[in-house]
């Protein structure tokens, strides 16, 4: 499939659409404020073993350990012990990053993964001539003591340009060493490369990719990395228009779709995305669509459109974990197969391993897709401080209630009269039809008490004190 590499740059963040058949199909955001760990090695120091979890915490210089699986360790770990560790998994809210001491090094064509023995060729080569071809020449360039990934950019590549890559790689790897055995206090011993050079080393398919940017420093960068990687007089393409790039590509657009609950089919079905701490759920609907023939046609046609939608909604989103769809029922068993190889059919375009687990004894389908980096909502969006990222916050009526009550205990301590400030709709309530309920609260308290309607203020928002105010 043709795919186009969009790269749009803006004050101090450089956002990535990676465009497929016409629709975004990933995105990505890097800021210069962030400071993004994945894939960044450390020497780190293991602070506590815990192993009735089966973890050590191990401090890599940041505000919060890391956490290291002792399965992901190398050989016995404990408590002061020097590790080599590689960021696995960035922190999120109140958890460290998670950290794993199995390092590897992504190259142009390969990953190099010192101290594990063994060969591997990408999934997503599908010709078993190739994958063949590939795992012989792996096995024959492979350095005694490492293992090697062959990567899906290497199809067709020869073994000098194979053998080129892991030169690189392992010179990597002898820095790394070497700032390793140091007695240098510097935690950092690599760091991975930024955004804009990492999609390109992943992505860029000679042939099958084109690249888009949005400023002429940008091109320049590009094509000066694309001839680093091997890439032979590549043609980046600069837009100039007015509006902005992806605006003009209408993927804003999409970006604003894959930001909603609910998403709309084609066929007038629409899907609801619930996501919870433990797993998310997709429920299936046929909405405006009614079909033409029979009910089964009908549910049938809208469950393939939704499991092609959902596959391309959990890669744009970047969802992981373990996912629960609620197709609408159906009872002819051809028809439940037939949703799920249209679903996973969708999912082989996706990069991140799945597995899909087939419909349970509930019918409803179960897989898991490997978590990686941030969700797309983490990138976009930040919990509301109102509601506290519930999605609800408390209704007018609770909220009147809610301050009466301060009224009332306020009252207790002072003999002065009370002024609230609030929203207008929460001032209304309080008030009430001619004072009334307002005229109840003084003879409640025994205290004079003054409500303003302040339109300044959030809905949830109020101030209450003592003593009359102008």
């Amino acid at each position: 499939m043709k795919r186009k590499i969009v790269i749009s740059t803006l004050l101090n963040q450089v956002q990535v659409g990676i465009v497929e058949g016409r629709r975004l199909a990933e995105y990505y955001l890097e800021r210069d404020c962030d400071e993004r760990l994945g894939g960044n090695v450390y020497k780190g120091l293991v602070e506590n073993v815990l192993p009735g979890m089966g973890a050590a915490f191990v401090d890599i210089g940041m505000p919060k350990n890391a956490f290291l699986f002792l399965a992901d360790a190398v050989g016995d770990v404990k408590k002061g012990d020097t590790v080599m560790v590689q960021v696995s998994k960035e922190a999120a809210g109140t958890k460290g990053p998670r950290v794993t001491a199995k390092i590897s090094l992504p190259g142009r064509y390969l990953v190099l993964m010192p101290a594990q023995d063994h060969t591997g060729v990408s999934r997503k080569i599908g010709d078993s001539e190739e994958r063949l071809r590939l795992k012989e020449i792996a096995e024959e360039i492979r350095p005694p003591g490492c293992g090697l990934i062959v990567r899906t950019v290497a199809e067709g590549r020869t073994k000098a340009e194979l053998q080129d890559d892991l030169s690189d790689l392992l010179h990597d790897w002898d820095k790394i060493m070497d700032k390793f055995r140091s007695k240098s206090s510097t935690r950092l011993l690599y760091q991975d490369y930024d955004l804009v050079h990492r999609i390109l080393r992943d992505m860029y398919v000679t042939d099958e990719t084109s690249v888009v940017v949005d400023c002429p420093k940008m091109q320049r960068r590009v094509q000066k990395e694309l001839a680093d990687l091997g890439v032979a007089e590549a043609k980046v393409d600069l837009y100039e228009g007015k509006v902005d790039l992806f605006t003009c590509l209408g993927l804003d657009k999409e970006l604003e779709r894959a930001g909603q609950n609910r998403v709309w089919l084609d066929c007038g079905g629409y899907l609801v995305f619930n996501q919870t701490e433990a797993l998310l759920s997709i429920d299936v609907n046929t909405g405006k669509y009614v079909g033409s023939k029979n009910l089964q046609d009908t549910v049938l046609k809208t469950n393939l459109q939704a499991a092609a939608e959902i596959a391309h909604q959990l890669r744009l989103r970047n969802y992981g974990g373990i996912v629960i769809i609620d197709f609408i029922d159906m009872t002819d068993p051809n028809n439940r197969e037939a949703v799920l190889e249209q679903l996973a059919d969708s999912l082989r375009a996706d990069k991140t391993r799945t597995n899909l687990l087939g419909f349970t004894r509930l019918g409803l389908v179960e897989l898991t897709r490997k978590r990686t980096d941030r969700l797309l909502s983490h990138m976009m969006e930040v919990d509301c401080p109102h509601c506290k990222g519930r999605g609800r916050v408390i209704s007018d009526a609770a909220l009147a209630f809610r301050i009466a009550k301060e009224v009332s205990s306020l009252a207790r301590e002072t003999a002065e009269a009370v002024t609230v400030r609030c929203h207008p709709a929460v001032a209304g309530l309080l008030i009430g039809p001619k004072k009334s309920n307002l005229r109840a609260l003084e003879e409640h308290t025994g205290r004079s008490v003054t409500v303003k309607g302040d339109d300044s203020l959030a809905r949830q928002d109020y101030q209450i004190q003592s003593g009359s105010t102008d």
